[in-house]
């Protein structure tokens, strides 16, 4: 199977520094891929599922993660990053927010009963949520006990940890919450935002 690159609606990004890129068409009826020697297709039609989630790395804070379920292929994963280098990822945030926008369009629009679900498993989320607020109530406390007893130094250390903490955690679980959508209007919480500057990589660039 031929996928052409420098079109609209292709898309591809390395999951592995070693590895062969994942590459993605929207063909008019169906959802193209190919990974090195192996291709396949899933027709809009047959894709009985997609998750959309916030997924970030040790490498790249900033990832996300569209996961496509067809009836009759493996499970699909479309990252925002790809890697470039054993010490860097490379954000894709326009093309990927494009791609993922319209394969949620074209799929919609074949109206099959299909499950568009955003976040993480519902058992997975709330039990982490509830780590996540008793370890917050936790710091919180360990700070104001600092200051009680006037340790001035180990409680501004404190302070500056709780913060980086509710930054980036609880970041991934306001993006993350689980829940349903409509395929024609895709959760911004879910896609990455669109910088002015950001360079981006075109698809033919990765092959």
């Amino acid at each position: 199977m031929d996928l052409p690159s420098g079109r609209e609606f292709d898309y591809a990004f390395k999951a592995s520094l070693l590895g062969a890129p994942m590459e993605y068409r929207l063909a008019d009826d169906a959802l193209e891929w190919r990974k090195g020697a192996y291709a396949g297709r899933a027709a809009y039609g047959r894709i009985r599922r997609m998750r959309l989630s916030f997924r970030p790395m040790t490498m790249q804070p900033y990832r996300f993660l569209a996961e496509v379920w067809p009836a009759d292929a493996p499970k699909l994963q479309i990252a925002s990053t790809s890697w470039k280098s054993v010490f860097e990822q490379q954000r894709l945030d326009g093309e990927y927010r494009a791609f993922v926008i319209e394969l949620n369009r074209r799929v919609g629009a074949a109206r099959r009963i299909t499950t568009y679900v955003t976040g993480s498993p519902v058992f997975i989320y709330w039990p982490g949520a509830a780590v996540f607020a008793g370890a917050s109530f936790g710091v919180a406390a360990l700070g104001v006990r600092a200051l009680q007893s006037g340790a001035f130094a180990a409680a501004g250390f404190i302070a500056a940890f709780f913060a980086l903490f509710i930054w980036q955690a609880g970041n991934f679980f306001l993006r993350n919450r689980p829940a349903a959508y409509d395929p024609d209007t895709v959760p911004q919480r879910v896609l990455p935002k669109i910088q002015a500057g950001l360079r981006t990589t075109s698809t033919e660039h990765l092959a």
